[in-house]
Order: structure tokens, then sequence, then C-alpha cells
């Protein structure tokens, strides 16, 4: 199979004149990154790597590591794999899937990466969308086995990392024992695609997102940019890597830099904080609820050395004010807000740019306003507008939501072919991001994030945006977790039902408690809940992201 090219050749020839895009590829990259440092540490294990897939956890080198990505660049190519193959892969962080990717784009193989929490449905799926020449996953992770899961699928071509590999699986241990000698560097194109990431699904089935070369550098620029990240810096990565936050996040941004990764994996609260202080990490991401639960409780952090920590990203959902304050007060430490998608939205606030953490928490830079300056590359290349939904037009005044649309080289192309989707672009050649934003600040310098599009309740005629009311719920002391969402009615269109998770099953909040904290708290009347579910957890697929589809279902 060729090479598949993404974005049209105009769209490249202006991007390239604009000095938005170049000529790198990963791979050029990751050896410039060889030659600068190749005794030095590059990617460090996970901790708990034996129990968790059976193999020993290690610490290479960039040589070393480059040295890997040639023999497992080899055993791909032995098994008959070519440029412009997608391969499945189904790893956890571990320094093999590091040098898998890497080996990969080196001998121009597309990677489709999976959440290890995908089982034979979604892996069968995606691989049918994909067209996977190859799945590449571990023998035991855990209590299953998600190689022999792969072959009972009856995939084209299954390899297998660890000890226990089933018939029908190539052992990839003993595949890269095999003599092999450097590989020879694939003529890579950096419009050439990459990467298949699939969205979470929170609506439908996942979507294939392919991204090339040009468009994955362009958002890990930014997203180095924005910590102001350095080869001198160790970088913690607890996210998997096979979406926007983890490549994005991390993983990209280290290449681009050099320094060290060190891999987590799967989340445990008191190794990530063992390993903040083992290998002294200057910077790593994390969940806004886990910055927070930290904050209340000291004694954690006083018994965890903290003093290398100085930058945290984090974000998906609205940053309280308190918690980033919290950091930055008490720790030293900026939290820096990123607001992100795998089709290309991609927004940073910074302590440089933004100091104050009440803005930092609430707001987003809003580029192209006449006489605002930001520091990073994107503020020169991210074309955005606010457009009133009802309207279509372009909203200029603030407080009045409307869809974020962009444009600029960190956004696809578009979806993965033969999928039968809708153009995700309007007429203007904007992504239509989906999610509803305003215009903020006393120059319009900032957005503000209000809500997903379709997780929007209209209530007689009335928006309510369903993040506003989790985060003001999220404060009440008998929730735990909430969700808001709209069901049916013949008269009003749609209610308000929130579903919470209660802090103390014994003793759940009932509506009359849920709708008087809220009026406590000032809103509008119409935006009170109608209706209260009790869950004991609520559904989310395999990145975290909630569920509303089965909760509406539900109802």
């Amino acid at each position: 199979m060729a090479p598949r090219q993404l974005h049209p050749a105009g769209r490249v020839a202006e991007y390239t004149a604009k000095g938005w895009w170049g000529s790198d590829t990963l791979d050029a990259l990751f050896r410039a990154r060889v030659r600068e440092n190749p005794g030095r540490v590059a990617v460090v294990d996970p901790a708990d790597k034996a129990a968790l897939v059976g193999l020993d956890p290690r610490r290479l080198t960039w040589d070393e590591l480059d040295a890997e990505a040639d023999r497992t660049a080899a055993v791909l190519l032995r098994r008959g794999l070519a440029p412009g193959d997608v391969v499945g892969v189904q790893l956890p962080n571990t320094v093999e899937q590091v040098a898998l990717y890497l080996a990969c784009w080196r001998i121009g193989l597309i990677v489709s990466p999976l959440p290890m929490q995908y089982r034979e449905h979604e892996t069968s799926q995606l691989a049918k969308l994909a067209g996977f020449a190859a799945h590449i996953t571990v023998a035991r992770f855990g209590d299953r086995a998600p190689a022999a899961e792969a072959v009972a699928l009856g995939l084209p071509l299954v390899l297998a990392y660890g000890a226990g590999a089933p018939a029908g699986a190539v052992p990839m241990d003993a595949e890269l024992a095999l003599p092999a000698g450097p590989a020879a560097a694939h003529d890579a194109d950096p419009n050439d695609c990459v990467t298949i990431c699939w969205t979470s699904g929170t609506e439908s089935t996942p979507k294939g997102v392919p991204r090339c070369h040009n468009d994955w550098l362009a958002v890990a620029s930014v997203c180095a940019e924005a910590p102001r990240m350095t080869r001198d810096d160790v970088l913690l990565n607890p996210f998997p890597m096979v979406n926007m936050a983890g490549f994005a996040g991390l993983f990209l941004p280290w290449l681009l830099v050099g320094g060290v990764l060190v891999q987590h994996h799967p989340f445990d609260l008191p190794t990530f904080l063992a390993q903040i202080a083992r290998e002294r990490v200057t910077y790593t991401v994390a969940a806004p609820a886990l910055l927070t639960m930290l904050l209340d409780r000291e004694d954690l952090l006083a018994s965890t050395d903290l003093s290398s920590l100085t930058r945290i990203g984090s974000g998906s959902a609205p940053l309280s004010p308190a918690m980033v304050r919290g950091w930055q007060e008490r720790h030293g430490i900026g939290v820096i807000n990123f607001f992100g998608s795998n089709e290309g939205a991609g927004m940073l606030t910074d302590p440089y740019d933004v100091p104050d953490p009440e803005q930092r928490a609430r707001f987003f830079p809003r580029y192209g306003v006449p006489g605002i300056a930001w520091s990073t590359r994107a503020s020169t290349w991210t074309h955005m507008r606010v457009v009133d939904l009802a309207t279509g037009e372009d909203v200029e005044e603030p407080g009045r939501p409307g869809e974020l649309r962009i444009k600029g080289p960190q956004v696809f192309a578009g979806y993965l072919d033969g999928a039968g989707l809708a153009s995700p672009f309007d007429e203007r050649g904007y992504l239509r991001t989906g999610d509803v934003f305003e215009i903020a600040g006393e120059r319009g310098e900032f957005i503000r994030y209000v809500d997903r599009a379709k997780d929007l309740v209209i209530r007689g005629g009335m928006n309510i945006a369903a993040a506003e009311l989790e985060h003001l719920l999220a404060e009440h002391p008998g929730v735990a977790e909430v969700a808001i969402v709209g069901y049916p009615d013949a008269v009003l269109g749609e209610r308000i039902c929130a579903v919470v998770v209660p802090a103390d099953p014994a003793a759940p909040p009932s509506l009359a408690d849920v709708t008087a904290f809220l009026r406590d708290r000032r809103i509008a009347s119409y935006k009170l809940p109608e209706r209260l579910e009790l869950r004991e957890a609520l559904p989310r697929n395999p990145v975290g992201k909630i569920l509303k589809r089965e909760l509406r279902g539900a109802l």
C-alpha cells in the first residue's frame, strides 16, 4: 500500500511558504535527538511493568532506543509490512511502545493506537474500519490475554510482546533477538499519514482521525512552548499514548526537545507521586479532579518530594480557579490550562502569558485581537471564529455563546475515508469543533468554554449548559460525581436530569437537596434539575469520558 497523503497540495504549499509547516518528519526528529544526546537517558519504564505485562522495567539512552527501533523495524519488514500499511497497536505506556511507534514511522507504517481497555468488540470494529495489516499487543496484561483475544478475531497478523504468546501470534521478544542492522530511513513526505487515532465515541461509533507529520508537529510545538520545555526536562506521562493528550501532551513534545520521558501505566496515585520524587520530574499532566483532590491531601504532598516539579498541564474540563491558585501559591507550581481534541482544537493558557490563576483557569487566548500579543507560535497561525448556532453569524461581542470554529496547521485533514461521515468543516474551511465558547476579557482577548454543543439541554427554547451545572454540583458535599443530561418532554422539548454518584451511598442527596444547593448559587430557575437519578458509577469510555448517550438511553 502506498503512503497516504492527507492535505491538498495547495494547503501544503501555503502553510509551508508561511513557515507553519516544514520538511521535518518524526523519524528525522528522532534521529536528530539521537545525534545530540546519544548517551543520555531517553525513556524510562513504569515501575510496575513486571506485574503488568511480565517484562522487566528498563531505562534506555537515546542511542539504545535508536537501536531498539531498528530491531523492531526489522521484525516488521520481515513479516511483510510495507509503507502505507496500518498497524493496530494495543500496548500500555512502556519502552516497547515508544520504540514500536518510532520503528513504524521509520519505515513508513501508520500507527493506529487502541486503549488497553478495548476488547474484542472495539478491536474488530476498528480493525475493519482502518484496514489493519497487523495488530501488535502484549501476551498478558494483568489477568487478561490481549494477544489471544486478537488471534481469536482472525486478524491478518498478530505480534505479541512478553512470555506466553499464544499459537497464531508472532513472539516479538524472540524476533527482536535476531540480528538486525540499522534500518534505512523511509523517504517520507511530511504530508504522509502517520497515525489514525479514534474519537472517544461518546455519541456514536468512534471516528478515525488520520494525522500526518506536519499537523502533529504543529500541535506538539504549541504543547512544548506552553510549559517552555527544554532538553533538561524530565516528563512524566500518565496518559495512554492513544490520542491528543498522550501524543501531543508529552510524547511528541519530548521528541521535539529531547529530555527524559518517564512512562506511567495504569494510573496509580502512590506510584505517580513516587515517580515524581525518584525521577526528579519537572513537568507532568494530570486530570483536574486529581489536582483538586491532592490539594486536600496535604499529608500526601508533605510526604512527597515535589521540589523538582515546576509546571503541571491539566484540562479537558473547566478548571477550578481555587485549584490553580492553590498549586501556585502553596507549592509554586504553575498549572497550564489545556483544551484539545483529536481533530485539532488545541489551546493552552500558560503562567507566562496569563500569570493570574483566576484568568488562567477560566479563559483561553483569543488569537487575532488587535493590540494583544501572545508569546506562542499558535497565535500567528490559529484562526478562530465564534459562530451563533441559530443565525450562523460570527459573534463579536462578549457574553454571547457560539460554536468555536478554527483553522490552521494543527487541524486535521478530515475523517477516515469510507466511514460515511459528514464533513466536519464549514463553508469557509473552519473546523466545526462542536464546542460552545463565548468571548471574554476587558478587550475581548479571551474566549471562555461554555459547553459541548451536543450537551446543551434545550428547555422551553432556553439553552442550558450541562457543564455549568456539573461544575456547580461538583462542589456539593454529598456528590462524588455528576452528569447533567436532557430527557424528552412533549411541552418543553427537554427537561433536566442530574445523574449523581453519592459521596456516601448510605446518605444520598435528594432532588430537593440538589435544587436548594443550586438556588443558593443564585442560578436561573429554568436551569434547575427536575429529576435526580442515583448511580454507583457513571458509564465511561476507555479514556475516561462520560458516556452521556448511555445515560440518555436509560432515561
